[in-house]
């Protein structure tokens, strides 16, 4: 194959050059037939006679006699000479001239071409030479079989060998198998089809350093000639191994930012990191954060302290058994490598795992054998943010033969910043969040005690981490006479803040319930101290801009189970459901009421009796507006839940938060439910006493029968005392009738009722007065009493513990 000998294209060649002979005196003694087509001359005119005459014009004698002489001081010449055509003008004509040695003299052979073509060619040829000899693309040239023609100086460079070793060879004697073949698998595609390959990315792996990955461009295309006979395939390749890694790191960079730091967990985001890190980056990743930052508190400054194995990641089988397993605590000392990047904030490079300092690394691990699953290089980083040192890094390489490079070193670092701040801010969070979910859970009701009005469950399910702890809350508050208060409410906002305010509204709401006031009367109350609320934090918003309360709804519910009364009152809340034995659900319209906190506005209480058994449902809004379902929707499907038979309390509210919640609500969620009981009369007893001094008597005398149709012998001595001077104390402050009741349910409750409104009050009395301590024996005689207040009068209640 003469693929790259003199070529139709040489202006040169014998079929294309116009050829003349001269003699050693410069006469012409050969004319060829391109030489009178290029000039003019036929050979008749210009044999025998001399050169200069005929085909030099008189103006350029000097140049051409010049050439002349170093022609002969040469025995040849090459160069672009003007020469006279028949008609007298000038062409430029490129001349190559030789020395033919006859006998004892010579003759010179001239051949020659239009100095356009002669240039064009020259130009082609520098060209051709460049590439295989200056280039810094590589270029092959393979024939039909893929079989090596010829390569260039950058194609030997990248394989290591000369150009000459490289003839006769092909690509599998210098490249790994895979990477040959997905080469040769390129070249025979565009062989056979002759489309070109251009710019295909593809790695490259030298079989005499297979450990070193390069990255070349491949560009190909087809070699045929003026007939269309194929006669191989050429290929451009380019060394783009460092241009492909930045591209690379580029796009790690853009793909961390995207995925590290998607939530506010701190475990969450570790393990974002080590995703991201293998298998691009690193075969094994392991995240150690220091113990503190696990429970989102912050660590001490000197970096020094256990660690807790955080997040784990690998492609290597087997490697998670060799190092230390997810949530295990381990304790680097400060002269292992672990403790040093701890200690310094630095991060350590061991390219290679070969001398004993480097297998230190090794063995902080639970397997000192981990270079034999094939672990040669590592590096760790330390994570750190905002002055805190959190934790590090640890990247392992086994699979891939590369070792890490400090360009690796720097793209890890720029990893390792960005996680940092994103778990710093994650630990940030759950510090509040914890501490905001502690004072919640703190400020909410524990245990709640045995009722007899009512048989009472709850849920509560905090918000979820992207909107905070919220200010929801709920209480059962026992009331004297056996009723009980039940409340739910909702502070606007969230974060500690709104739980604090909380706290202050349930506290309010229970010294609100000791003294019996009407629903409607509580939520007065409570109005007027979110107002003052939110008035305190106005003038401290300079200081605490975003901690602003606007506002809180609360519904408040009051059941007696002896008149079966339920009094329910509420302040920008949603209404109760009510769920009557039957089955039937049912929304009682309530007079709305403003939310708390606007000031100045009436509220409304509505009365209504409820039979016994029914369920009364209490909840915030977090329970019906929900992203997957529309509010009526949502009570729909509440009222499905609520109206199952045969399921207890606890578990139709656990129900009810399964059926309508998502698994992270994004609002905190709080729901009560109370199953009505009502006490049978003869657990009641009530009389009417006249307003005489007979009346202390005849009240001993019912309240001991009553209490030994009870059983409750054991009590008549100390009841005897309380009856006593509660009755003694209405005739003689109040007058009018007065009214004792007894009720029977897990305590005795005494009741004494008149139609005074002054407040008995417990005073000290000195040893030398004869009265004033009745009250003081009635308070150390019970477990508790009190006053509550009405429209007629007042009543004084005690409670006293069942033997």
């Amino acid at each position: 194959m003469t693929l790259f000998h003199e070529s139709p294209e040489d202006p040169f060649s014998v079929g294309n050059s116009a050829s003349a002979v001269l003699d050693d005196r410069g006469t012409i003694v050969g004319w060829g037939p391109r030489a009178e087509a290029l000039l003019g001359h036929r050979d008749a005119d210009v044999i025998g006679r001399p050169a200069l005459d005929v085909l030099v014009d008189p103006a350029d004698r000097d140049r051409i006699v010049a050439a002349a002489a170093e022609c002969r001081e040469a025995s040849g010449w090459f160069g672009i000479v003007p020469v006279r055509h028949r008609d007298g003008r000038s062409v430029r004509v490129g001349v190559r001239a030789r020395c033919v040695t006859r006998g004892p003299g010579c003759e010179w052979f001239l051949v020659g071409a239009p100095a356009e073509e002669v240039a064009q060619w020259e130009t082609d040829r520098s060209i051709l030479d460049g590439l295989f000899r200056r280039a810094p693309i590589g270029l092959a040239v393979h024939d039909t079989d893929l079989g090596i023609l010829r390569i260039n100086r950058a194609v030997a460079r990248i394989g290591g060998i000369t150009p000459e070793q490289a003839r006769g060879r092909r690509t599998g004697d210098f490249l790994v198998t895979a990477d040959t073949e997905t080469v040769e698998r390129g070249l025979r595609h565009v062989l056979a089809t002759g489309h070109p390959m251009i710019f295909t990315e593809q790695p490259c792996r030298l079989r005499s350093d297979p450990s070193r990955i390069r990255y070349v461009s491949v560009s190909a295309f087809r070699m045929e000639d003026s007939a269309g006979e194929i006669l191989g395939v050429t290929q451009l390749v380019e060394d783009i191994t460092e241009s492909h890694r930045a591209r690379l790191r580029l796009a790690l960079l853009n793909e961390a930012g995207a995925r590290i730091g998607t939530t506010l967990d701190v475990t969450t985001t570790a393990h974002e990191l080590a995703d991201v890190l293998v298998p691009e980056l690193a075969d094994c990743v392991t995240v150690d954060l220091l113990e503190p930052v696990s429970r989102g508190e912050e660590p001490s400054q000197d970096g020094f302290g256990p660690v807790r194995r955080t997040a784990i990641r690998s492609d290597t089988p087997g490697a998670e058994e060799a190092l230390n397993p997810l949530g295990s605590l381990i304790r680097f000392g400060p002269e292992t490598p672990q403790g040093r990047c701890l200690a310094e904030q630095s991060p350590i490079l061991v390219p290679e795992l070969r001398t004993a300092e480097d297998h230190a690394v090794v063995a902080q691990e639970r397997a000192a054998h981990a270079r034999e699953l094939g672990a040669h290089s590592v590096m760790m980083l330390p994570l750190a943010a905002r002055g805190l040192v959190l934790g590090l890094v640890s990247l392992w390489r086994s699979g891939c033969p590369e070792p890490f490079e400090e360009d690796d070193l720097t793209l890890a670092g720029e990893f390792a910043a960005r996680a940092a701040v994103c778990i710093d801010n994650a630990r940030r969070y759950t510090r509040q969040h914890q501490a905001a979910l502690t004072l919640q859970v703190r400020l909410l009701p524990g245990e709640l005690p045995e009722l007899p009005a009512a048989e009472i469950a709850h849920q509560y399910i905090p918000a979820g981490a992207v909107e905070g702890v919220g200010g929801d809350w709920f209480d059962v508050i026992p009331l004297s006479g056996a009723r009980v208060a039940l409340v739910v409410g909702d502070v606007i906002g969230h974060g500690i803040d709104a739980a604090a305010t909380m706290g202050r509204l349930r506290t309010a709401v229970h010294t609100l319930a000791e003294l019996d006031l009407d629903p409607d009367e509580v939520l007065s109350h409570l109005d007027d101290l979110v107002h003052g609320l939110a008035a305190e934090q106005e003038h401290n918003s300079r200081d605490f801009p975003l901690d602003q309360v606007t506002g809180a709804s609360c519904l408040y519910a009051v059941y007696d189970p002896v008149s079966r009364c339920c009094s329910l009152a509420r302040a920008g809340h949603p209404p109760p459901a009510l769920v009557t034995p039957d089955g039937k659900v049912t929304f009682p319209d309530l007079p709305a009421g403003p939310p708390l906190g606007l000031g100045g506005l009436p509220f409304e209480a509505a009365e209504f009796e409820v039979a016994e058994g029914s369920l009364l449902a209490l909840f915030t809004n977090g329970l019906i507006q929900t992203p997957t379902l529309d509010v009526d929707a949502a009570l729909d499907r509440l009222s499905q839940e609520l109206a199952r038979p045969g399921c207890s309390v606890h578990e139709t509210a656990k129900a009810v938060v399964d059926a309508l919640l998502p698994a992270e609500p994004g609002d905190d969620v709080a729901l009560l439910l109370a199953r009505t009981r009502v006490l049978p009369d003869y657990c009641v007893a009530t009389w009417t006493l006249p307003a005489d001094p007979r009346a202390a008597g005849q009240a001993r005398t019912l309240m001991t029968d009553q209490l030994s149709d009870w059983g409750l012998d054991e009590l008549v001595f100390t009841t005897e005392l309380i009856v006593s001077e509660l009755v003694t104390n209405a005739y003689r402050y109040a007058g009018g009738p007065v009214t004792l009741r007894l009720i029977r349910g897990p305590r005795l409750i005494c009741e004494v009722s008149d139609t005074s409104s002054t407040a008995p009050h417990l005073r000290r009395a000195r040893t030398t007065d004869e009265g004033g301590r009745g009250l003081f024996l009635v308070a150390q005689l019970t477990e508790r009493w009190g006053t509550r207040y009405g429209r007629d009068g007042k009543t004084v209640w005690t409670e006293q513990l069942l033997p």
